[in-house]
């Protein structure tokens, strides 16, 4: 948290004295300023003053340029000089959230920031796009960089590529050396990256596409997938359930998630009783025969000892499972060395 020379609560209520009864009320409302941190609609205060939406909007314009106009207002420098000094800690431009959420946990003074925020004259606020998040500006020169450091980050990404978080902080940084050094620590990056919409981090840190489901894991099999990438190697569909519940928080029926493995053959393969690992490992769809012809097929002919050890890398079966495969002269033939090749 941020600490601040100043209490946001009695420099806004010093800002309000200014105003008439009424157009007080409406900042207040607008902004949750009172008991209720609940910011409310124009509509909902219009229909409050049984008056028109554009009214209320009116309202709260003139109210804003007339605590800028006033004594208070200058007498303030003092709150707008911290906030100013905050931000540029932060590193110039950051997301909404993130600046209220580092300033107070508390709602209802990030309510009485907001407004401070929207008063001062040294800060800008970029809504919400396609692209990015609703965030404060104190330097436009470092935010356009931010702004396009981001676009190439994101062209970059292709489906659903997973980059750990130090090796994106780091590529950033490269996008970004332009800007001055002292604002570029790893907190500094991670907050300019939590801009972007288009670019997010999954729960176990991973960065990638906002639109991948590596990153917004929307079911088991999304959930699974981390699961057994993050363990590094083949699991078992009951212990894939376990580690969804341990990792996410989410309840996961080992039933369902069997099911759920099977169904999904372009990023899952069954390697052994149960035992899953992932097409990206090199791991290939089929029965063991299937296997074993796909190995002939790239390397034939090939001696039975290195044509078992090739399949084991790829089943988690017992040695005579393979060796029965061989023995099926349909598919597969053998020379007195014991070298096997595919049939035709």
């Amino acid at each position: 948290m941020a600490t601040l020379t100043f209490t946001p609560k009695q420099t806004t209520k010093s800002l309000l004295v200014v105003l008439p009864d009424r157009t007080k009320d409406v900042i207040v409302s607008r902004f949750g300023l009172g008991k209720d941190h609940k910011k409310k609609t124009l509509e909902s205060i219009g229909n409050t003053y049984g008056i028109t939406r554009e009214r209320v909007r009116q309202i709260e314009s003139f109210a804003l340029n007339n605590i800028k106009k006033s004594d208070a207002y200058r007498d303030a420098q003092y709150a707008f000089d911290d906030l100013a000094r905050v931000i540029g800690e932060l590193g110039g431009i950051v997301t909404e959230e993130d600046l209220l959420g580092y300033i107070s946990s508390n709602k209802t003074v990030q309510n009485h920031v907001n407004l401070l925020l929207m008063l001062g004259d040294d800060f800008e606020k970029k809504r919400e796009d396609a692209h990015f998040k609703h965030r404060w500006v104190l330097d436009e020169s470092v935010s356009q960089q931010v702004h396009r450091a981001l676009h190439d980050l994101y062209k970059n990404f292709s489906g659903d590529d997973l980059v750990v978080e130090n090796e994106i902080v780091k590529v950033f940084a490269d996008r970004l050396k332009g800007v001055d050094g002292g604002k570029k620590g790893k907190e500094t990056l991670l907050r300019w990256l939590n801009i972007s919409k288009m670019v997010r981090k999954n729960p176990l840190g991973e960065w990638g596409l906002a639109s991948s489901p590596n990153i917004k894991a929307r079911g088991a099999r999304d959930y699974a997938y981390l699961v057994i990438r993050k363990h590094g190697s083949p699991l078992h569909f009951t212990e894939v359930a376990k580690e969804i519940t341990n990792l996410f928080g989410k309840s996961a029926h080992v039933a369902t998630c069997h099911n759920e493995l099977i169904k999904d053959k372009n990023r899952f393969v069954l390697v052994g009783r149960g035992i899953y690992g992932l097409v990206e490992w090199g791991y290939t769809n089929g029965v063991v025969r299937d296997v074993i012809r796909g190995i002939l097929k790239k390397s034939s002919p090939m001696h039975r000892d290195k044509l078992v050890d090739k399949v084991l890398k790829e089943r988690y079966v017992k040695e005579n499972t393979i060796l029965v495969n061989l023995q099926n002269k349909a598919y597969f033939t053998k020379d007195k060395d014991d070298n096997y090749s595919l049939r035709g």
